[in-house]
């Protein structure tokens, strides 16, 4: 390694040579070395390159120094206006370049002409455009190291403009005074990225008269006319009393009447001299024509009369056959019954019709591994009781007493419609110890707590969501669907405790805006209002804990549940949740874009997705959640910025357009519409642009896209469509994070009143549960219920540490039960 040294000759100019260090180098030597410093950039360039070669100049002199002198700001910028980022970097030897990232990409000023870095290190975009938008980070960097300033947050805002006002509405009313309006949209622009909304009304309302409707009336008959040749006469009438005007309706009925004349009244014809012989040879061909008539209807009658007569003979033999092999099949022997008649025994084998009318439930008589057997799901009417004195067999041994098991299944009455969507449907056999049901990617569960079954019933419960379109829940008026149609059941049994049904909402949970109302289906089939939210009774049977996505429903009863909503004033808004899908390989030149718009539910999203998973589709974003106001205004999308030597849109029109109704209705869980682009080469395969969706006077969102459609990342069954790896049906301690010793515990120590407040009352302010006070209060064991919300609540994410901590904190010794073995519980 060779030292610098630096000394001044007699001529009082400044001298530098190189010199080998001896063993250790002499202290003077590093001091000339530091008085270097200020002569480094003066010196020589060739001079200076053995300096940066020599490694004692690496390590004593280069450096790079981690701090800015000044960093950038993020800043908020109206769009086309002028940003400037300042940045210092921090000191150096050498000293360091640098250079701009945007989003971690490298800016180019030659590519791009909107940036200019200026000398002193400054970035300058000209003209602030929406693509500018981004993390922007100033890079230091020289041959010792590279430095990285904290990220700018550049956020091009665009404020919102009106449009112009569209035409006047027609009259709301059909007759009378009413009113009519016209509406203008604030997209021109649409407000982007936080940008101030248009001021003023977008809506306009002006009184109008409407004409009346007249209803057309009918005259009074005319006089009957005179006979005609074909021994008729006729009267007629006017619609004119009043004639219809006005868009009211005609008249109803005939405007012409006939009747045939007495045969005095009939005009004498030229045959009237016609000789007798002839008309006694046409009367007697008149007779024998009668009598052949009534002879083929006397044989008509007689056959149909014996075939009905073999078919409900037929009908008879076979029905006591299959009632007798449909008690063999179902493990019941019924007292006294015949058996069955050898020459029809084959019916045994006979598999079950479940397109057939009736209702049966199998309840616990059948075996578990009988899964898509379980039901017999149609509109039909109920079946009758069961028979006293029927036995219950288990792998061919009986399972307890005759008379405990009738009286068990006896109060088991089944709804007309039982779930018949195996897929969508789960169910499990619970005692006393309670269980819990689950249908995966729904967000849909049934909890079942301790002690809610009667101690010595066993009851086979199922849960299910109703897709089918004929079970769709009838809306009237503004109405709209904000949740699933959840089934739960049997309806009718007898339960000690409410049970608790999760099920996902898709609005805004703020009930100033919404009047929203618990529907459940009746026996008949009927749907009827149980519950208006916000206005609980604790003396119902009813009652719900609202969250942000999710209601939590206590039901003393079993049954088909739905949310249904009406706005109070347009303030209100659902979730919508926006999922893009196109093809998983193409082609052709011709690329289709879907873009699906539905209520944001989980089982919605599922039902789209295994739609697009059968249709060969894939996700090309992630799903994207907006508000859906209730403006009356539809939803319009657009798509904009693509790279126009690549790509083109095939949309004759600027947009398109669903209708609000179509939305709000919440009845169409496959709205979606397509953008059709076209590639101008089939080597173009990488897509960028912006998706713009707004309503017409709501605030709109933009969302970038950029993808690759030769590239398959994407595949719907494997990122976005995972089922839950928990099991779909629990029993027992199993289905609960707490053990059943220790909530028994819990409950002795809390239900009893304590002065200083140290009981259930104390748990539910520490779970933020303090709105239900009323509710608990009104139950047996309130802390049973508080535990019962808790369990459902944190099932999956649950940590029951932090339950002891609530505990601790309540003051109660009993929080050290938590530490109890799993063998005593």
């Amino acid at each position: 390694m060779l030292l610098l040294l630096l000394h001044t000759d007699p001529s009082g100019s400044r001298q530098t040579s190189l010199k080998q260090p001896e063993t250790s180098p002499d202290s003077k030597c590093f001091i000339f070395f530091l008085l270097l410093l200020e002569d480094f950039f003066q010196m020589s360039q060739a001079f200076r390159d053995i300096l940066i070669g020599s490694p004692f100049f690496f390590n004593f002199l280069q450096d790079l120094r981690k701090n800015f002198e000044e960093e950038p700001q993020g800043k908020e910028v109206a769009l086309d206006q002028e940003v400037l980022l300042r940045c210092h970097p921090p000191e150096g030897v050498p000293q360091a370049e640098v250079e701009w990232q945007r989003n971690e990409d490298l800016i180019d000023p030659v590519s791009d002409t909107n940036y200019f870095i200026s000398a002193d290190h400054n970035l300058l975009i000209k003209k602030a455009r929406l693509a500018d938008t981004g993390n922007y980070t100033c890079v230091a960097k020289n041959i010792v190291a590279r430095r990285k300033s904290n990220s700018a947050t550049v956020l091009v805002y665009v404020n919102g403009g009106w449009s112009t006002w569209t035409t006047w509405s027609s009259c709301s009313a059909v007759c009378g005074r009413g009113w009519q309006k016209r509406s203008r949209s604030c997209t021109n622009p649409t407000p982007l990225n936080g940008g101030t909304s248009c001021e003023g009304q977008n809506v306009q309302k002006s009184a109008c008269v409407a004409t009346c409707p007249v209803d057309g009336g009918w005259s009074e008959w005319s006089k009957w006319s005179a006979c005609g040749a074909d021994c008729s006469m006729w009267r007629s009438r006017e619609c004119t009393q009043p004639s219809p005007g006005t868009g009211g309706k005609d008249c109803q009925g005939l405007d012409l009447q006939s009747i045939n004349c007495t045969s005095e009244q009939c005009p004498q014809s030229e045959f009237k001299n016609v000789p007798r012989s002839a008309d006694s040879v046409n009367g007697a061909e008149d007779v024998a024509l009668y009598v052949g008539m009534v002879a083929v209807a006397l044989c008509l009658t007689l056959l149909l009369i014996v075939v009905i007569l073999v078919y409900r003979r037929k009908k008879e033999g076979l029905d006591a056959d299959v009632a007798d092999s449909s008690i063999l099949t179902t493990g019941f022997q019924p007292m006294g019954i015949k058996p069955s008649k050898p020459e029809n025994s084959h019916l045994l084998t006979i598999q079950p019709d479940l397109t057939t009318t009736t209702t049966s439930y199998q309840g616990t008589l059948r075996s578990r591994h009988d899964a898509a057997g379980k039901f017999s799901m149609t509109n039909g009417p109920l079946l009758d009781p069961l028979p006293n004195g029927s036995h219950t067999l288990h792998n061919g041994k009986l399972n307890s007493d005759p008379a405990e098991f009738v009286s068990r299944l006896s109060t088991q009455t089944y709804f007309k419609t039982l779930p018949r969507d195996v897929a969508n449907t789960t169910y499990g056999t619970f005692n006393f110890l309670g269980g819990r049901l689950t249908i995966p990617n729904t967000g849909i569960s049934l909890l079942i707590p301790p002690e809610a079954i009667p101690r010595g019933k066993i009851y086979e419960i199922y849960l299910t969501v109703q897709r089918r379109e004929d079970l769709r829940l009838p809306l009237a008026g503004c109405q709209t669907l904000l949740s699933p149609i959840v089934s739960c059941g049997p309806p009718g049994v007898v339960l000690s405790r409410p049970v608790i049904l999760s099920m996902d909402h898709c609005f805004d949970a703020c009930l100033d805006n919404w009047a929203v109302r618990l529907k459940k289906q009746n026996y008949e089939g009927a749907w009827e209002d149980v519950l208006l939210m916000g206005e609980e009774l604790v003396t119902e049977p009813y009652y719900c804990q609202l969250e942000a996505e999710t209601c939590r429903l206590f039901s003393e009863q079993l049954g088909a549940f739905a949310l249904v909503g009406e706005s109070l004033h347009m303030g209100a808004s659902k979730r919508l949740r926006l999922v893009l899908f196109s093809d998983a390989y193409c082609s052709t030149l011709e690329y289709n874009i879907r873009v699906y718009c539905m209520d944001d539910i989980q089982d919605v999203f599922k039902e789209v997705m295994q739609m697009e998973q059968q249709l060969g589709g894939r996700l090309i974003d992630e799903p994207h959640v907006l508000l859906f106001k209730d403006s009356y205004h539809n939803l319009r999308l657009s798509i904009h910025d693509m790279p126009q030597a690549h790509w083109r849109s095939k949309l004759l029109a600027g947009y398109q357009e669903i209708p609000f109704y179509h939305i709000w209705n919440g009845s169409q869980r496959y709205l979606h519409c397509t953008f059709t682009l076209e590639r101008l080469s089939l080597s173009t395969c990488d897509l960028t642009c912006q998706l713009c969706v707004w309503q017409v006077e709501g605030e709109g969102q933009s969302f970038a896209l950029n993808f690759n459609i030769a590239k398959d990342t994407r595949a719907v069954d494997s990122e976005f469509l995972l089922m839950d790896s928990n099991a779909t049906a629990l029993a027992g301690p199993s289905a609960f994070q707490i053990p059943y010793l220790i909530r028994q515990k819990i409950c002795s120590s809390l239900d009893a009143p304590c002065p200083n407040g140290a009981d259930w009352r104390m748990l539910a302010q520490r779970l933020k549960l303090e709105r239900h006070m009323s509710f608990f209060a009104s139950k047996v064991s309130p802390t049973s219920v508080i535990l019962d919300l808790w369990e459902t609540q944190h099932f999956h994410s649950g940590n029951i540490n932090q339950l002891a901590a609530v505990m601790a904190d309540i003051g109660k010794q009993e929080a050290m039960i938590f530490l109890v073995s799993d063998g005593d519980c």
